[in-house]
C-alpha cells in the first residue's frame, strides 16, 4: 500500500475508534429525519458580528430583531449539553413539559431521560400543538444550576431588566406558534431553529392550537409578500435578539438544544 493510502486508511480507522467521533458536530442529538423542513430562501434578519452596545441600543433594542455572532464563547456549555453528558448528569431529574401551542397551558412532569428516549422525536405533521409536549422554560434552576453557571449570556442588557434563562430541547419539526412577550435573546447550542417575526402592530394570521409546522404548510405559502414575516434560521453559536412585544414563532429544523435569556 502506498504511504498516502496507508495514511488515509489509518486516519479512517482512528476516526471510527475515537469515542464520540461522527457525533461531535451534533452532540449525539439526532438530526432532522426524512422530510425535514428546509431553511428559508432568504434570511431577512440582519446578522452582526461587530456590534457595539451603543449600536445595539440605537439600532435594534427597541426597533427590530438582530442576529448576534461571536460575542460570547459557549464552547464549554455546548460540550456539557451533549446528549450523553446531559443524560449522565440530569437523566433522573424530573422536568416539566409544556404543550407546544400559543398559551402552553398544559404541563406534564416526567424524568428527563424518559423525555429524551421516548418523546424526543420529529413532529407529527397531523398533531395539534396542544397535543405536542415540548421541553422549554420550566426548568428547576436549583437542580440545573451546575449547567447554567457555565453559560455566558449575551453581554447587552437593557436598563431596568434582569436576565432569566429558559433551556430547551426539542425534536425536528417541533416549535411554538406565534406569541409575544418581553424582549430577550435565544441561542442555539445544537441544531438549527427557524424564526418568524412580526412587529407588535402587525398581528399574524394563525391558529393558537396549530403547530408552526402546520402554519408553514397551510398558511405561509398563501401570504402575499407584504404580509410575510421577517424570518431566518439560527445556527449553533448564533444568538437572535427580539424586541419587546414582537410576535414570533419558532420551528426546529433539527433536534435542537437551545437557551433563551429573557429580559424582564
Amino acid at each position: 500500500m502506498a504511504p498516502a493510502s496507508r495514511l488515509l486508511a489509518l486516519w479512517a480507522l482512528a476516526a471510527v475508534a475515537l469515542p464520540g467521533s461522527g457525533a461531535e458536530g451534533d452532540g449525539g442529538w439526532r438530526p432532522g429525519g426524512p422530510g425535514a423542513v428546509a431553511e428559508e430562501e432568504r434570511c431577512t434578519v440582519e446578522r452582526r458580528a461587530d456590534l457595539t452596545y451603543a449600536e445595539f441600543v440605537q439600532q435594534y433594542a427597541f426597533v427590530r430583531p438582530v442576529i448576534l455572532q461571536g460575542l460570547t464563547d459557549n464552547s464549554r456549555f455546548r460540550a456539557l449539553c451533549s446528549r450523553d453528558r446531559l443524560l449522565a448528569s440530569f437523566g433522573d431529574r424530573v422536568v416539566r413539559l409544556s404543550t407546544a401551542n400559543t398559551y402552553s397551558y398544559h404541563k406534564v412532569d416526567l424524568p428527563f431521560q424518559e423525555y429524551v428516549e421516548q418523546l424526543l422525536h420529529p413532529q407529527d405533521p397531523t398533531s395539534l400543538g396542544n397535543d405536542t409536549l415540548y421541553f422549554f422554560g420550566d426548568n428547576n434552576f436549583t437542580e440545573w444550576a451546575s449547567l447554567f453557571r457555565h453559560y455566558s449570556p449575551p453581554p447587552f442588557g437593557l436598563l431596568g431588566t434582569a436576565p432569566a434563562y429558559s433551556f430547551g430541547i426539542a425534536g425536528a419539526g417541533s416549535g411554538v406558534p406565534f406569541h409575544w412577550h418581553g424582549p430577550g435573546y435565544s441561542e442555539v447550542i445544537y441544531g438549527r431553529k427557524r424564526w418568524f417575526l412580526y412587529p407588535p402592530e402587525k398581528t399574524p394570521e394563525f391558529h393558537p392550537n396549530k403547530t408552526t409546522l402546520a402554519w408553514l404548510r397551510d398558511t405561509y405559502p398563501a401570504l402575499p409578500p407584504s404580509a410575510r414575516p421577517l424570518e431566518c434560521t439560527i445556527r449553533a453559536g448564533e444568538v437572535l435578539y427580539f424586541p419587546d412585544r414582537w410576535w414570533h414563532a419558532t420551528l426546529n429544523l433539527d433536534t435542537s438544544v437551545f437557551i433563551s435569556t429573557f429580559l424582564g
